[in-house]
């Protein structure tokens, strides 16, 4: 090993590594036995040499074992292991774990056979279990802890979400979707107050449902298992087994179990066959079977139901209206009208089908006086699936005190077909539902029904604009409310010599909270902005107090499970248009998340930057992974809140091309099965996809249940799209979130996604790279904290730190790719001064600095011309008549007079230069002729310099001027 060449026994070294110890008994992990630890070469015994107290308290506390007893040497050897590891521990007895203590190796003499370190701790080894019961599965239900050798429940004080996250995650159910509490799975046993008992429903929960029957209480049975939802073959299915799935169901008991698809046939997995169910199970899949997946059956088999219903509505003329009764397999019960809600109402509207309640009436006269009323109280929030999840109550002392029964009464608003809050005017009557007739509609009648529906307030009263030909006979009444009524039926009413209604004359209502919701540029209809349509226009909410309190009522409201992040600083980009609400605070128990409260409609001091958005549990995305190409690549989907990759069996050409087309690669694509298997490990989502052509996602293919290892790592599919083009260093840049293509939030292209830099260290020095590189002209300033708005994704650059000269960023010095310490609030930015150009300017001479050098050159080049010039001219003027003096040549015009007749006058005359000057000029220009002989006296007796001073400046174009500066 190479610890051994590390360490020796005088200087004892750290173990390096990650490793794992146990104390051995009997062939089980225990508190007391033999020490031995996991290495690279497996679980290895160590010897008893030097084996001390302070090594085994260090072994005990890392257990969870209490002190060190004792060390007895050899006590728990078993004969035939492995070589004892003879390695030394050195520990103080205040180490967390074994390995933080210094070895010495080199030089340990081998341990004698059996002499192997033994420890014996004062505690039990922590035994601590957890489990969720009462929920259906494993991976739903109250939340229970084996402690000390008693099940015992969570109060659900603070019970939130990121609590729930952990039991689903330890249990490896996935993602928590819900954190129940006040008992939702009932009660549990033990000394504290089981009516706050914590409970959670996970990711990879099974659900059932009834499907192609009519009603959610009849129909083909199906499975949601492994994210797919699959059927349930008929062999052995009989009533039993169909009074598990009602019961489960809420619907009641089972009037029959239908065979070969009466129901139509399934697709997808069959589940579950062989199903022998005593009817007593809560939920099917805890009855005997073959087991999940395991049949020999064909979907002409799928077994069904018919359930009797839990809740109808019984003598109003038809399933929407009339008196509240229940059944749980003793016949129907009326439902007291102690403490019912309208919520409640709203649940059973729901459920039935009939659009949303109007009203109830309370104290109706039971039909017997000893007919007896449901034991219980219904507690509906209003978004509970149905009534047998509503929580409930029992009445005090085991009897409800009531006045008689509940009658539930129904108003609607219908366009489309669908019920909402603008449309033609509906009411529900003995004889069905009826229009009401426009004439002496108005907005005072208009109000009421907005008010009771829940939609805000009246804004118009389009005579006929929903009418819908070939409907009933229109109801001819004449409503005359005063406004302040909280039920249409509250209003007085005209009957009698009423004309009948011209057809199409129906009544109908636009309410002011006509609203819908949606969530933006996240790739999916369950992740994005949140924005809201409201008065006709969509706007974002403020992020201001947004958590995910707020953001698991959005999506519960989209249908798109739980929240997993509720995100800020618009992280899906900027909206536009108005921000709709501001400083919600959202229970999460709401059904719209503009019930919740907040300063109002359009009342915020916030900007776009600001606006809110979510990722709920439901959220699918889809990559292709690759180093330098952006169609190209490793093909993954983003599920449970992970990236894993996808098996590529089938994956035939339709398949391709969904893919390809969906993530804007173009419209085919092929399989590569030649590339080397990944490195690394990921989940391996799913396997068995088959597209169709009507297809638009992937989404929308069928496929194998979803799990965490579909195949191996060498199916994993490497896909290359039509649209696939490699990446230059510049095509790996862009810019985002700016007003122009030269400026915004900087990111880069690794690993197949867009990331971010973070701002630490970012400068003009790398802002300027930066532009350059995009042909963006130089950088004018370098902007940190997002100021372009926050990105997503990874952040893969951080301290990065350019000298400015750079051909592109990865040239500068950084930390490794992805390791930041950053958050997306700190993404870095960049504004250039110039355009955005096709292709990036090439450093060196077409550069700012290498044009100037090529003027300066080009004008010193024109003075050397003229430097030359000038002396061809003079040597000319002098050829022939000119002599040599050492490396000096002097002309011969006449000069030696000049020379001799200024020095002698130099020499004496006073020291005054000004005077000199004077006497010179008149000398020089009365002197004009002289001998060679002179000059040659003259220049070999003056001091040159101190007489070219003089003469230079004055007489500059005299050939003198070259004599004294050869």
């Amino acid at each position: 090993m190479w610890i051994r060449k590390m360490c020796d026994v005088a200087k004892p070294c750290l173990l390096p590594g990650y490793t794992d110890v146990r104390l051995m008994k009997n062939g089980s992990s225990q508190c007391e036995g033999q020490v031995e630890m996991k290495t690279s070469g497996g679980w290895r015994t160590l010897c008893a040499s030097q084996w001390n107290m302070a090594n085994a308290n260090v072994v005990c506390r890392q257990l969870g074992c209490g002190v060190a007893v004792s060390t007895p040497k050899g006590a728990y050897f078993v004969d035939g292991g492995d070589e004892i590891w003879r390695d030394r521990f050195h520990c103080s007895g205040s180490e967390s774990f074994l390995w933080n203590c210094p070895v010495s190796a080199l030089g340990v003499p081998a341990c004698a056979h059996g002499n192997t370190a033994s420890v014996v701790c004062s505690g039990k080894r922590d035994s601590r279990q957890l489990r969720l019961v009462d929920g259906g599965s494993h991976c739903a239900g109250r939340v229970e802890i084996l402690q000390q050798g008693s099940w015992g429940s969570i109060c659900d004080d603070s019970w939130d979400l990121s609590d729930a996250h952990v039991v689903c995650r330890q249990l490896g159910c996935g993602v928590a979707l819900e954190a129940t509490v006040s008992a939702h799975f009932g009660e549990g046993s033990g000394p504290i107050c089981h009516k706050e008992d914590a409970g959670v429903i996970c990711s990879e929960t099974p659900k059932l449902r009834l499907v192609d029957g009519g009603s959610h209480c009849a129909g083909r049975v199906e499975i949601l298992h492994q994210h797919s939802w699959g059927t349930v073959c008929q062999r052995n299915w009989d009533l039993k087994d169909a009074l598990v799935v009602c019961r489960q169901m809420g619907c009641g008991v089972a009037i029959d179990a239908m065979y070969f698809a009466q129901f139509g046939e399934g697709s997808g997995p069959i589940w579950l066959s062989q199903l022998q169910c005593t009817g007593e199970e809560d939920q099917v899949w805890k009855c005997p079977s073959q087991g999940w997946g395991h049949h020999d059956c064909a979907h002409d088999e799928d077994a069904g139901v018919i359930c009797s219903g839990f809740v109808r509505l019984d003598g109003g003329g038809g399933p929407c209206s009339g008196r509240v009764e229940v059944n749980s397999g003793g016949g129907w019960t009326p439902v007291s009208d102690g403490n019912f809600t309208l919520p409640t109402a709203q649940v059973i509207c729901a459920e039935l089908g009939c659009g949303k309640a109007a009203s109830f009436l309370l104290d109706l006269p039971l039909r017997e006086a000893s007919e007896q009323v449901w034991a219980e109280e219904f507690q509906c929030k209003g978004w509970e699936p149905g009534l047998w999840f509503c929580p409930r109550v029992p009445c005090p002392a085991g009897s409800c005190q009531h006045r008689g029964a509940v009658q539930v009464v129904y108003v609607r608003l219908m366009k489309n077909g669908s019920s909402q809050c603008e449309g033609q005017v509906e009411m529900k009557t003995s004889g069905g539902w009826r229009t009401l007739c426009a004439s002496h509609w108005n907005m005072a009648n208009a109000n009421v029904v907005c008010r009771q529906l829940g939609c805000g307030v009246a804004i118009s009263t389009p005579k006929g604009a929903y009418s819908v030909e070939g409907g009933d006979e229109i109801w001819r009444d004449r409503f005359h409310c005063s406004g302040s009524e909280s039920f249409l039926w509250n209003c007085p009413v005209s009957a009698l010599g009423v004309p009948a209604c011209a057809h199409g004359n129906t009544a109908s209502v636009v309410c002011s909270d006509s609203r819908q919701l949606r969530l933006v540029d996240g790739g999916s209809h369950c992740a994005g902005r949140v924005e809201i349509l409201q008065q006709g226009s969509w706007g974002s909410i403020c992020d201001d107090s947004w958590d995910l309190s707020d953001a698991h009522v959005v999506c519960r409201q989209l249908g798109c499970g739980v929240a997993l992040e509720a995100t800020v600083s618009a992280h899906f980009g900027e909206g536009s248009g108005p921000i709709w609400l501001d400083e919600l605070n959202c229970t999460g128990e709401e059904a719209h998340v503009w019930q919740c409260p907040s300063q109002g409609w359009g009342q915020h001091d916030c900007r776009h930057k600001e606006d809110a958005g979510v990722i709920c549990s439901e959220f699918l995305a889809l990559r292709l992974v690759s180093k330098d190409q952006e169609c190209v690549g490793w093909l993954e989907v983003f599920y449970n809140n992970t990236w894993g990759s996808v098996c590529h069996s089938p994956m035939e050409a339709v398949t391709l091309s969904v893919i390809c087309r969906q993530l804007g690669c173009g419209d085919t694509g092929t399989l590569n099965t030649s590339v080397p298997l990944r490195e690394g490990s990921r989940p391996r989502w799913v396997d068995g996809i088959q597209c169709r052509k009507t297809d638009t996602s992937l989404w929308q293919c069928s496929s194998d249940p979803w799990k965490q290892r579909s195949c191996s790592a060498k199916e994993e599919a490497y896909i290359m799209c039509s649209g696939a083009a490699a990446f230059s260093d510049k095509e790996k840049l862009r810019l985002r979130g700016g007003d122009s293509e030269c400026s915004g939030r900087v990111e880069v292209w690794h690993e197949g996604t867009w990331g971010t830099v973070c701002d630490d260290s970012w400068s003009l020095a790398e802002a300027e790279v930066v532009c350059q590189q995009l042909g963006c002209g130089s950088a004018l300033e370098a902007p940190g904290k997002a100021v372009f708005g926050p990105g997503n994704g990874s952040i893969w650059l951080d301290e990065v730190q350019c000298r400015g000269r750079e051909p592109s960023l990865w040239v500068c010095a950084a930390a490794p790719w992805g390791q930041s310490d950053c958050k997306h609030e700190e993404d870095a930015g960049v504004r250039c001064s110039g355009e955005y150009s096709a292709s990036a300017p090439v450093p060196g001479i077409f550069s700012l600095p290498g044009i100037l050098c090529m003027i300066l050159g080009a004008l010193l080049f024109f003075v050397l011309i003229i430097l030359g010039t000038q002396l061809i001219r003079w040597r000319a003027k002098c050829q022939g008549r000119a002599w040599e003096y050492g490396d000096l040549k002097v002309c011969t015009d006449n000069i030696g007079p000049i020379v001799n007749m200024m020095i002698s006058h130099v020499d004496s005359a006073s020291g005054d230069w000004v005077r000199r000057n004077l006497v010179l000029s008149k000398w020089i220009t009365k002197l004009k002729k002289g001998t060679l002989e002179a000059q040659r006296s003259v220049y070999k007796s003056m001091h040159q310099r101190r007489f070219c001073l003089l003469v230079r400046a004055r007489f500059p174009e005299q050939c003198l001027n070259s004599f004294c500066f050869p």
